[in-house]
């Protein structure tokens, strides 16, 4: 049989899909049935010979075929009758095969596919999503600035937490001494419950003391001790007023120290 002209030679070795823009995958028979022998020898099968393997594919795709042309075998270079087989026509011709060459031969099939081709939809819902998820974090990122540049304001080295709290708008300042008996952070060691000192739990880690000694006018002297509010626990203590966990005034208006510098400022 005479070779035509349109020769298609390759030097691969590997089965692949061909794909251009706009146009289906497709694979050559040749290709097709070298997946099929490889199954089938080790399935324990004979393997199929070209011509036979072209007359499956014929009676199976009968009506759908282009033109058969003729290419060199990737691996041996012997010309051989072939068909460009889209994954459709791939699938069908490999399901004329037994039970356990048909599972390997599909499985290869599909792993040889290589991503999915998105549609413009698809496209477009992971556009959307993506612009979502950034103006989400764009948000956070500037609703976390604002509570820095709160705290930045209103803290300051050697503050009590009472002196803290008063710069947060809508706390009641006389209660939350007996909030942070409740977490572990003060304990009191007066029975008059007005002299707090700080506890093991918060210890240089939440909160530090500072000591001087009180000498009473015609009484023995004695050492006070004051709690005083870290660094890390004022930002403690500011997530739990943003999260409503603090003692808030009845009248409180509803809105935290950040919602009103931001209204302020808009």
């Amino acid at each position: 049989m005479p070779i035509p002209q349109s020769v298609v030679n390759t030097n691969e070795s590997a089965p692949r899909f061909l794909q251009s823009q706009n146009v289906a995958r497709t694979m050559s028979s040749v290709d097709l049935r070298d997946l099929v022998n490889d199954a089938r020898t080790r399935a324990g099968e004979s393997k199929v010979r070209n011509d036979q393997f072209i007359i499956r594919v014929e009676d199976e795709l009968s009506g759908e075929l282009g033109v058969c042309s003729f290419i060199a075998h990737p691996q041996s270079g012997v010309m051989m009758a072939s068909y460009e087989l889209t994954l459709d026509q791939c699938t069908l011709v490999g399901m004329r095969e037994s039970k356990a060459v048909r599972r390997t031969v599909l499985q290869k099939i599909k792993d040889l596919e290589g991503p999915k081709k998105l549609s413009t939809i698809e496209i477009l819902q992971i556009a959307m999503e993506s612009e979502k998820a950034r103006l989400m974090l764009a948000a956070q990122v500037e609703q976390q600035a604002t509570k820095i540049h709160s705290l930045e304001n209103l803290f300051k080295e050697g503050m009590t937490h009472t002196q803290f709290c008063k710069g947060l708008n809508g706390v009641n300042v006389m209660q939350v001494g007996k909030y942070l008996e409740t977490r572990s952070w003060l304990y009191n060691e007066s029975k008059s419950g007005t002299r707090h000192r700080v506890g093991s739990y918060a210890r240089d880690k939440y909160m530090t003391e500072h000591q001087h000694e009180v000498t009473p006018h015609g009484k023995d002297p004695f050492i006070s001790f004051t709690p005083i509010l870290l660094c890390k626990g004022a930002v403690r203590l500011y997530e739990l007023y943003l999260a409503g966990h603090l003692p808030m005034k009845k009248n409180w208006d509803g809105l935290h120290t950040h919602d009103k510098a931001v209204r302020g400022a808009a």
